[in-house]
C-alpha cells in the first residue's frame, strides 16, 4: 500500500485528496513528457537531418608563394623557432643560476644572426624570384609592359630580316629595280 492510500485508508481529509490528485497529475505529465522524447528520438532516427559537411573548400584569396620561396619561408621559420625556444631555455637557465647559462646565451647571440639571415633569405628569394619570372598579378605591371616591347622588337627585326631575304632573292644587290 502507497503513501496516498494508506493517508486515504486512515480517514485523511481533504487536502491530502488534493495532494494525491496534484502526485497522479505530476506522474502523468512526466510519462506524457517522457513518451514525446522517445517518439521525437525515434523520428530522428528514421529522418536524417541534414548536417553541413565537415570541410567545406575555399577558393584560396591569394596566390601560393611559388616553390624556392616557400622552401626558404619554411626554413626561417624552423630557424626562428628553434631560435626562441633556446633563447628562452637560456634565459630559464641564468635564472637558475646553472652553468649552462652562459654558453646558451653565446649560442642564442649566434642563433639570432642565423635567424636574421633566414627572414632575409625569405626576402631575397621572394625578390630574386619576382624580378626573374616577372610580375603576372597585375595586367599593368612593368613586367608585362617590358614583355609586350620585347616581343614587338622581335616581330618586327624578323619582319624586317624577311624582307631583306626577299630582295636577296630577286637578284639584285641591292637595286630596286633592272635596267
Amino acid at each position: 500500500m502507497g503513501m496516498a492510500e494508506h493517508h486515504t485508508a486512515s480517514g485523511g481529509g481533504a487536502a491530502e485528496e488534493v495532494a494525491v490528485a496534484r502526485g497522479a497529475a505530476s506522474r502523468e505529465r512526466r510519462g506524457a513528457a517522457s513518451r514525446e522524447r522517445q517518439g521525437a528520438a525515434s523520428r530522428e532516427r528514421e529522418i536524417p537531418a541534414y548536417r553541413p559537411p565537415l570541410w567545406v573548400e575555399e577558393p584560396a584569396r591569394r596566390r601560393r608563394l611559388p616553390d624556392p620561396v616557400r622552401t626558404a619561408a619554411v626554413r626561417a621559420v624552423i630557424i626562428v623557432a628553434l631560435t626562441l625556444v633556446q633563447a628562452m631555455i637560456a634565459f630559464l637557465a641564468a635564472l637558475a643560476g646553472s652553468w649552462l647559462s652562459f654558453p646558451m646565451v653565446l649560442s642564442s647571440v649566434a642563433s639570432t644572426v642565423v635567424a636574421t639571415w633566414g627572414v632575409l633569405d625569405v626576402w631575397v628569394t621572394r625578390q630574386v624570384w619576382n624580378q626573374r619570372h616577372g610580375v603576372v598579378s597585375m595586367p599593368s605591371s612593368t613586367a608585362r609592359h617590358l614583355r609586350r616591347e620585347r616581343r614587338r622588337a622581335r616581330r618586327q627585326a624578323r619582319v624586317e630580316g624577311r624582307g631583306k631575304v626577299r630582295i636577296r632573292r630577286r637578284g639584285g644587290a641591292g637595286q630596286l629595280s633592272h635596267s
